[in-house]
């Protein structure tokens, strides 16, 4: 029997140990060579600075932190997300406002204007599978609220030209080992305003000036603010700085698989009544996710059986917030029906950088032998 086929691996470019053993030489905390070698290089990639940290949902927190989000204030937030996104601000006091999303899984701006309310203080696009909604469009519908992109899936992605985490206040960028590059947990804190990463360190930093201290600016290590530990290992940055220098080819692979697909299973999918995930004009994809809505739930479960009878394991995403145990707590009872569909109708392949060809042609295979019997 052919080996398994996995739904992801993490990167493995086959130089790991060499960097981290150079990591070991030296610092293994936060703040260490690793740590700004990356930043260093995501400020190239994006324009603007970013502060390596534990995880997205810490850049999300952060954020919350940052703009000063608190009781009273509302913030509207896509259902189909992960819990973080709604997380980073409940645990500031916020009230969470459930939008809806389009077909290609990202908030609907439309649906966004019709909640605005004078308490409205953030509202957050989340951009699934590396894709996002129309920008421009959301700004509008926003008004004075900050935009905080949850770009968690999104590094190498870009609307109109410009990088995917550079048109809100701040943005979260998830280095988790699910995502196209990683170092195990990690992520990034960017900041389009600048005039925050002063204020960013200290909160990473537990509330302290450590920076200032270390860099002899003040005499004294002292708490200054709110905080927490969220600086990124020396270690894990390491690790995560070769994938930044190797993103273009890593990123080329995850693309190359993802056309293929588009490719083959195209055709079969749609005369099987499903849509397929994709990106609006405009808008330049990472080779994330490689996704497909039934137009019936029942028939996800007999994919995903049928999938795995073949060896290959295949994924759905996220349960609708809104139609959660938590989120039943918060959410107004309006119906979201897109959240509802996808929540229950999406279906995702294998897709990750050491996949391999011959791997790639059994799943084709596979989901075509499926959806011929649609």
């Amino acid at each position: 029997m052919e080996p398994a086929i996995p739904f992801n691996k993490s990167v493995r470019l086959g130089n790991e140990l060499e960097r981290i053993s150079l990591a070991l030489q030296g610092q293994t905390s936060g703040g260490g060579p690793f740590g700004k070698r990356c930043e260093e290089k995501l400020r190239e990639m994006l324009g603007c600075p970013a502060l390596v940290v534990t995880s997205a949902t810490h850049a999300l927190e952060m954020s919350a932190l940052l703009l000063d989000i608190g009781a009273g204030d509302e913030v509207i937030v896509p259902s189909f997300t992960f819990v973080s996104t709604a997380n980073a601000f409940l645990l500031r006091g916020a009230k969470i406002v459930f939008a809806d999303v389009d077909a290609s899984g990202n908030i609907d701006p439309a649906s966004v204007a019709r909640l605005v309310t004078p308490r409205t203080r953030a509202v957050m696009p989340v951009h699934y599978a590396g894709y996002c909604c129309d920008l421009d469009a959301l700004g509008d519908a926003a008004g004075k609220a900050a935009i905080v992109e949850d770009a968690a899936q999104a590094i190498g992605a870009s609307f109109r030209g410009r990088p995917l985490g550079t048109f809100g206040a701040c943005a979260a960028v998830s280095f988790h080992e699910t995502k196209n590059i990683g170092c195990g947990e990690g992520g990034a804190l960017v900041l389009r305003d600048a005039s925050l990463l002063d204020r960013a360190e200290v909160i990473r930093d537990k509330g302290t000036n450590r920076r200032r201290f270390l860099e002899g600016l003040v005499d004294k290590y002292t708490w200054v603010d709110l905080g927490s530990s969220c600086a990124l290992s020396d270690l894990n940055a390491a690790w995560l700085s070769l994938q930044l220098e190797e993103l273009p080819r890593i990123q080329a692979r995850r693309e190359q698989i993802q056309l293929r697909y588009f490719a083959e299973l195209s055709e079969p999918f749609e005369r099987a009544g499903a849509t397929l995930v994709r990106g609006r004009p405009g808008c330049s994809g990472n080779g994330h996710i490689f996704a497909a809505v039934f137009r019936a739930p029942e028939q996800r479960p007999r994919f995903i059986d049928h999938m795995r009878a073949q060896g290959i394991a295949t994924a759905f995403h996220y349960v609708a917030l809104h139609t959660s145990k938590m989120g039943e707590k918060l959410h107004d009872g309006r119906p979201l029906p897109m959240s509802e569909k996808l929540s229950s109708c999406l279906v995702r392949l294998p897709l990750f950088f050491n996949l391999g060809d011959a791997e790639v042609e059994r799943v084709v295979s596979a989901a075509q032998k499926f959806l011929r019997t649609c």
